[in-house]
């Protein structure tokens, strides 16, 4: 089961961004697949066997990237995958670490950051800590976005789960959404 060494598997719903980014790595001498739901993945890893992945957290339909990259990690261990996401928060990059992600990027991200990413995929004990506490907000936001990623970022349970409702919890995270 020996990986293509620079076939690259996109999983991004957004059609646009996901040819702009393809082509940017095909330029760089990638080999490029592109895919834009978990079933499509699914299909195409009957088939190959990416070295690289480059997954968006959300998917349409409320669907989790992180199913991807379980699939594709289970394909392949040794893959390097990015995730890729506008909802950043701790809970959902340290459950694609779990998962077989090397690294988690906020968009926007692009090519070169990406692609330094792929480099990065051993942890950095030099890493500088911070004396700083998490603020409230911060701390409401991670407790949000850990329900999101329990409850595959179904927007209705998570509101229910938190005790609010669900037009409340579509505003919070609209207010927060990384583009």
């Amino acid at each position: 089961m020996d990986a293509d060494e620079r076939l690259l598997l996109i999983v991004e719903d957004d059609a646009a961004f996901a040819r702009t980014l393809g082509r940017s790595f095909e330029r760089r001498g990638y080999q490029v697949v592109l895919a834009a739901s978990l079933e499509e993945v699914l299909v195409l890893l009957r088939t190959c066997t990416p070295r690289y992945g480059v997954i968006d957290l959300k998917l349409d339909g409320q669907a989790s990237g992180l199913a991807c990259v379980q699939a594709l990690h289970a394909r392949n261990p040794a893959t390097l995958i990015v995730v890729l996401t506008g909802f950043a928060s701790i809970a959902t990059a340290v459950e694609a670490v779990k998962l077989g992600a090397c690294h988690y990027l906020a968009k926007p991200s692009n090519t070169d950051d990406i692609e330094a990413a792929f480099g990065r995929s051993t942890g950095d004990v030099e890493v500088a800590l911070t004396n700083r506490s998490s603020s409230i907000k911060t701390l409401e936001w991670e407790r949000i976005h850990e329900t999101l990623a329990d409850t595959g970022f179904n927007i209705s349970e998570t509101a229910r789960r938190l005790g609010m409702h669900r037009r409340t919890l579509a505003r919070k995270l609209g207010k927060q959404q990384v583009k």
